[in-house]
This record gives C-alpha cells, structure tokens and sequence, in this order.
C-alpha cells in the first residue's frame, strides 16, 4: 500500500429550520440550533486541508463559513445531496403516517422496493453517491479532508466502507452534527481498502 492513506470525516449538517421531516433536496438553511451544534462539533479543530460538502444550503454554508476561518478550499459537489423523497418532500413523520400508513410501514420495511411516488431508489442514490465519493479519492489522495453532507449520505458510506448490502440502509441512525471517519488506503494497483475510524484522539498531522 501506499504510505499516505486518505483521512474523510463526514459530518452530518446540523437542525435545519422546520425541523425534523423528509427534507431531501428541500433546501432549508440551518437553524440557529443548527449551526451552534455545527460549530460546537468542529470547535478546537483545524487539521483539515480541505472541505467537500452537499451544495444544499444546510450543508454548503456551514462549509463555506469553516473554510473561509481555517483558510482552506472548499468544493461543492451535488452528488453528495440527500436522496430525494418525491411526494413525502416536506412532511413529518406523523403527517405521513396519517397520510399513508400503509405506505409508511412498508417503506420501513423493505426501502428498496418501495419507493415514494416520484422518489429516487435507493441504488440509484447509492451510485450517485459513490460516484462522488470516487471523485473526492480521486482528486484529494493523500489528504484530510472535512465532507459535510446528510444522514442518507452517511448511510451510504458507512455501507460501503463496511461492505454491507443497501438493505442495510436503515440500521444506522446519524445524529444531525454526529461525525464518522474513514480511512482509505489505496493498493499497488489502485484498489482502495476502507477502514471505518471508531471515535478516540485525532490522529497527528503528518509535517
């Protein structure tokens, strides 16, 4: 393996306003609330060199704001949006259940096969992701790098670097503002080992 391994934190957005809801690519800012618990959680920190986030709003001014303080750059990627909740963009859980009951339950059950009216499938949001998640590799070897991004998003990754089927999706529950890490080793022939970080002291900066 290489000797430089690829550091990615992600970090989920903070409370938007509105709430807690099916938000996907709705894009409310963050709330007061929201960014104190963004700022809380990267308070003492300024060991990346680089920040990719969500171009939602949620994500993406939080990000700008962070980088404009440490003095790094900042990309914006929409492959790394929420995946998008056709019909139930905006709605509470219990405004949905009222809804549709039925509907609900059976998303919980099986998200794969049923998807909301006009929604994006899983494994369609699963490649999208990826794809993205491939570009940032790509482009930042080596590096540490801060992606802020959404529950589902983190969801995928956790998926992926665990090697775990998409009908796992649902068994992680990213808190807003929660922080994950994972490590990338990249191999003599290009393949990429994941290593998801467990939480403990950050690692030293390389000089």
């Amino acid at each position: 393996m290489r000797d430089e391994a690829t550091i990615v934190e992600v970090i989920r957005h903070g409370e938007p306003v509105g709430g807690s809801k099916y938000r996907g690519w709705t894009d409310d800012p963050l709330s007061d609330k929201g960014w104190a618990q963004m700022r809380a959680a990267v308070a003492g920190r300024d060991d990346w060199t680089r920040i990719v986030s969500s171009d939602l709003s949620r994500c993406a001014a939080f990000a700008e704001e962070l980088g404009a303080r440490l003095g790094v750059p900042v990309e914006l990627d929409e492959g790394f949006r929420e995946v998008a909740f056709g019909s139930w963009e905006g709605l509470t859980s219990k405004a949905l259940m009222d809804r549709d009951p039925q509907g609900t339950a059976a998303f919980w059950r099986d998200p794969v096969n049923h998807t909301p009216a006009g929604a994006e499938p899983l494994t369609a949001f699963r490649e999208r992701v990826i794809a993205a998640w491939e570009r940032l590799l790509a482009r930042h070897a080596g590096e540490r790098v801060l992606l802020v991004g959404h529950a589902g998003m983190m969801r995928i990754l956790l998926l992926h670097a665990l090697d775990m089927p998409i009908e796992g999706f649902y068994r992680f529950d990213p808190r807003n503002a929660s922080i994950i890490r994972i490590r990338v080793d990249t191999g003599r022939h290009g393949e990429r080992y994941h290593q998801l970080v467990l939480p403990g002291p950050v690692p030293a900066r390389s000089s």
